[in-house]
């Protein structure tokens, strides 16, 4: 399980190499190359391992769902293996090996890279649960937050009415406009679909600075909000070119931690590429609420580990 970059993509969680300058690290590690254990079948602390791991959830909604996994077979039994909302599938069978992990708070200079294989850094917890484990058999390696992905970002959370009114008539900058809707030609009489809301859009003016635009809602339509149902129960139109819609966004607290979405004007991009989980609807505050944190974050993780192979890249060859 990595530690989470300003940038961490979905397709492992677990792992990420730590690049640290310096060439001593380096030539010691030439000089000293590391190569299977028999002898010493428990894993130390410094060593080098490779593992292959079942990562599901400890807590929250989503509890006992695979969120990673190192095995083929798991990534593809649903059934059998639940997954989270987040999981996300690597591909095919060769897109499945044991995890190479440096067993330790640090890596060489250039980390280690031998026999196809690069030793990296992860998070703490996943490690330490490894130090004292022998070889071939499977171990629980528990992680709370604290040693995992930490606590969840107040900065990555946002609450948004679930009773939205929108204008019916508006006008946006320019930069906005590309932003709200991104392929949309901003050109005098174009039509489009809302990419939120579904509802035909159509632009009556444009220029280099703004664009100008009218949403043709209807009572009664209903749309599918990223997962949930949405509706416009109210419209309101006057001559002079103003007007509302009103939308309300039709989420029980059941759905709370099971629904995951998308949106253009998301928090913490950098971490999640827009990407949110449902994590409150609060009828009382009339209000609902995205975490752009990754699913992982503030969660304890339990990894189910069995240690293929263990190195000792600093034992003295014989």
């Amino acid at each position: 399980m990595a530690q989470p970059p300003s940038v961490l993509p979905m397709v492992v969680l677990v792992a990420i190499v730590l690049v640290a300058a310096g060439g001593t690290g380096a030539y010691l590690y030439v000089h000293n190359a590391p190569k299977p254990a028999s002898a010493l079948p428990t894993v130390r602390q410094g060593d080098n391992v490779t593992v292959n791991y079942i990562g599901t959830f400890g807590s929250g909604p989503e509890q006992g769902k695979v969120f990673d996994t190192s095995i083929y077979d798991v990534s593809t039994q649903n059934s059998t293996y639940p997954k989270a909302l987040q999981f996300h599938s690597r591909g095919g069978t060769a897109s499945y090996t044991p995890l190479a992990v440096h067993v330790g708070s640090g890596t060489p200079s250039q980390g280690y890279s031998f026999a196809n294989q690069s030793f990296i850094q992860v998070v703490t917890g996943f490690w330490e649960g490894l130090v004292g484990l022998p070889g071939n058999q499977t171990h629980a390696v528990v992680v709370p937050p604290s040693l995992g992905y930490g606590a969840t970002n107040p900065a990555c959370v946002r609450s948004l009415p679930l009773t939205v009114r929108l204008p019916v008539f508006e006008t946006i900058p320019g930069p906005r406009f590309s932003k709200l809707y991104p392929g949309v030609v901003a050109t005098t009489g174009a039509q489009f679909r809302d990419p939120t809301y579904g509802w035909t859009t159509q632009i009556f003016s444009a220029n280099q600075t703004s664009v100008s635009l009218q949403n043709f809602a209807y009572v009664g339509e209903t749309f599918s909000l990223q997962g949930w149902p949405a509706q416009v129960t109210n419209l309101t139109t006057s001559p002079n070119g103003s007007g509302q819609i009103t939308v309300v966004n039709e989420l029980t607290p059941d759905q709370v931690g099971h629904i995951a979405g998308h949106s253009a004007t998301g928090l913490c991009t950098s971490q999640s590429n827009g990407n949110y989980i449902l994590t409150a609807v609060n009828y009382t505050s009339g209000t609902f609420t995205e975490d752009f944190d990754q699913e992982v974050v503030g969660q304890t993780l339990i990894f189910q580990v069995t240690v293929v192979n263990i190195y000792h890249p600093f034992r003295a060859l014989v």
